[in-house]
């Protein structure tokens, strides 16, 4: 297994993978299942970009591998249950050893979970919300290395300031631009990674 110069890793299977994913099993997993393809689901959307904010300041790894305990705790992230949290919610949420406990974050996942609820309410939904940003398709990155890759550009500070003004927290536009790269609003797979024209082509059939 080795790193060449744009970033990729050969790991021992003959496949090339991006250099974030490293070795790590369940890292690898989600490189090559999950991250860059394209979702369209408006709940699986609310959750991602809920797990983003948490992410602030630590390694995503950190996160997925405490995925099971978010969705434990936050309800498989329903907004509507989470719409109804209570103050008392808030304070057993902060035993809760499952999730990265931060009381801002917490908060403002319930504050995430009435958004939501608004922008369903008035149509045509949280999943439409976001795509329209890209008109619908995702944007195909051309990067062949890691210095090609953008930690944030303009269309995720324009999502981040619109998810803001709806009352989402914890949406700046680098954390919304890991987002768009993770549920495929951006494939951003390096050119050579063995998942570019994967994500590639669910983009075109979407």
């Amino acid at each position: 297994m080795h790193t060449d110069a744009s970033g990729l890793i050969h790991h021992p299977d003959g496949c090339a993978r991006c250099w974030w994913a490293g070795t790590d099993p369940v890292y690898v997993a989600y490189h090559d299942t999950e991250w860059g393809v394209p979702e369209r689901d408006g709940r699986a959307l609310y959750e991602k970009l809920i797990l983003d904010g948490f992410q602030a300041g630590l390694s995503w790894i950190t996160i997925l591998r405490r995925r099971e305990g978010f969705r434990r705790a936050f309800v498989e992230f329903d907004p509507e249950a989470i719409a109804r949290f209570t103050p008392a919610d808030v304070e057993r949420l902060m035993q809760d050893t499952g999730i990265i406990r931060n009381r801002a974050k917490i908060v403002g996942t319930i504050a995430g979970a009435r958004a939501y609820l608004a922008i369903e309410a008035r149509g045509p939904g949280f999943s439409r919300f976001l795509w329209d940003f890209v008109d619908g398709a995702p944007i195909q990155g051309r990067a062949v290395d890691r210095a090609g890759i953008a930690t944030e550009t303009e269309v995720s500070r324009k999502l981040s300031r619109a998810l803001k003004a709806e009352g989402f927290a914890f949406c700046g536009p680098t954390i919304v631009h890991a987002f768009m790269q993770a549920v495929g609003l951006v494939n951003d797979h390096l050119a050579g990674c063995h998942r570019h024209a994967a994500c590639a082509a669910l983009g075109a059939r979407a």
